[in-house]
C-alpha cells in the first residue's frame, strides 16, 4: 500500500499521539554525572572551558552529590587531581589520598547514590599518562596495569559502588579482576572504557582533571578514531577478562560503533557524552545560535537511540529536571 493509504503523519498529528509511540525514551536512571575533585575545603573552582562545571574540595563535592541524588540521577563518576604528582602515582595509590577521601565521603553522606571511581594514572603522574612512561616515552603496558589494579583496589576498599579504568591499557580488566577477587571484593563491578578512542574532544575535561599530557600524546594506547572493527574486539576482549559494563568514548562522533557494541555484546553499554560535546553545545546556546534544551534532549536521545544503555553526560542532573518538569 502506499499514499493516499499510507500516511505515516497520523501518529504524529499531536504531542499526545508523539509520546504514545515515541520509539526511544529518556530516563533520569539512564545518567551518570561527572565530578572533579581538588585538595582544599570550601573550594568551587569554575572550569572555564565548560561553563557551569567546578572543581570541587570534598566538602563541596559531598553537596554536589546530595543535589545530583535530590535531582534524581542514581549515580556520579568521580574524578581526582591531587595536589602531589609523581612518576609512580603515588596519591591514587594512598589510601588517605584525595580519591579515597572522596569516595567516603559521599557513600557516608549519600549511601543510595552510586559512586563510580574512575581509574587511571594521568591525573596523579607527574608526566600527565595514563601509565608508566619508560625512557623514550613509551608507555609500559604490564607494569600499567598492574598499578592500575592497585589503584582499583584501593578505590574499591574506599566504598566505590564501581570501578571505571579508563587508561586502554591491554590486560587491565583482568588485572582489576583479579585483584578484586583476592580482596573479596567480587561484588565490585567494573565499568570498562572498553572504546576509548583519541579524541579531539577532551580539550575541556583535561582542564577540569587537571591531566593534560606533559610530553607526547595519547594516541599508542587510546584508539584511533578511523577504526571500528578494532572498537569491538576491544569490548569483546574486556568482557572475557571481566568487564560488567562497556564504554564508548566520546559518545556523539561514534554513534556508528555504540551501535555495533550494542548489537554484538549481551551487557549493558555505556556512552560517554565527553567535555567537547558538552561545550560546543553550551557556547553555541550561549550566542544564541541554538536551543540550549532542544539540543541537548536531541543529542542524548541520539546516544540512546544508538544503543547506549546509560549515558554519562554534564547535562544529567538538567536533563533530570527537564523531564520531571514534562
Amino acid at each position: 500500500m502506499s499514499f493516499p493509504s499510507v500516511r505515516p503523519r497520523r501518529t504524529r498529528q499531536s504531542d499526545a499521539w508523539r509520546r504514545m509511540v515515541r520509539e526511544t525514551r529518556l530516563a533520569p536512571d539512564q545518567l551518570i554525572y561527572p565530578l572533579f575533585v581538588v585538595p582544599g575545603a570550601g573550594v568551587r573552582r569554575p572550569v572555564t572551558s565548560m561553563p557551569g562545571i567546578c572543581q570541587l574540595s570534598v566538602d563541596e563535592a559531598v553537596n554536589e552529590a546530595r543535589a545530583t541524588l535530590q535531582a534524581g540521577v542514581p549515580a556520579v563518576l568521580l574524578f581526582a587531581a591531587p595536589a602531589h604528582k609523581d612518576e609512580k602515582a603515588s596519591a591514587a595509590l594512598d589510601p588517605n589520598g584525595l580519591a579515597a577521601e572522596a569516595i567516603a565521603a559521599i557513600k557516608a553522606a549519600c549511601p543510595q547514590l552510586l559512586v563510580w571511581a574512575d581509574v587511571c594514572l594521568c591525573g596523579a603522574t607527574d608526566h600527565g599518562h595514563c601509565g608508566h612512561v619508560l625512557p623514550g616515552g613509551v608507555i609500559d603496558n604490564d607494569s600499567s596495569a598492574q598499578t592500575l589494579a592497585e589503584v582499583a583496589l584501593n578505590y574499591a576498599r574506599a566504598g566505590a559502588d564501581a570501578v571505571a579504568p579508563s587508561d586502554m591499557m591491554d590486560g587491565r580488566v583482568q588485572s582489576i579482576r583479579r585483584a578484586l577477587d583476592r580482596d573479596g571484593l567480587t561484588m565490585t563491578p567494573i565499568v570498562s572504557y572498553a572504546a576509548k578512542f583519541a579524541s579531539a574532544f577532551y580539550g575541556p575535561f583535561r582542564e577540569a582533571a587537571e591531566s593534560a599530557p606533559a610530553l607526547g600524546d595519547r594516541r599508542s594506547y587510546q584508539m584511533d578514531p578511523a577504526n571500528g572493527r578494532e572498537a569491538l574486539r576491544e569490548v569483546q576482549l574486556d568482557i572475557e577478562e571481566g568487564a560488567d559494563l562497556v564504554m564508548v568514548k566520546p559518545a556523539g562522533p561514534y554513534l556508528d560503533v555504540i551501535r555495533q557494541v550494542r548489537d554484538t555484546v549481551e551487557v549493558p553499554v555505556v556512552a560517554y557524552q565527553v567535555s567537547g560535546e558538552f561545550s560546543l553545545i553550551k557556547a553555541a546556546a550561549e550566542r544564541g545560535w541554538i536551543d540550549e534544551r532542544a539540543a541537548v534532549m536531541e543529542a542524548l536521545t541520539g546516544i540512546r537511540r544508538a544503543g547506549a544503555d546509560l549515558i554519562i553526560t554534564y547535562y544529567a542532573r538538567e536533563v533530570a529536571r527537564w523531564l520531571g518538569s514534562r
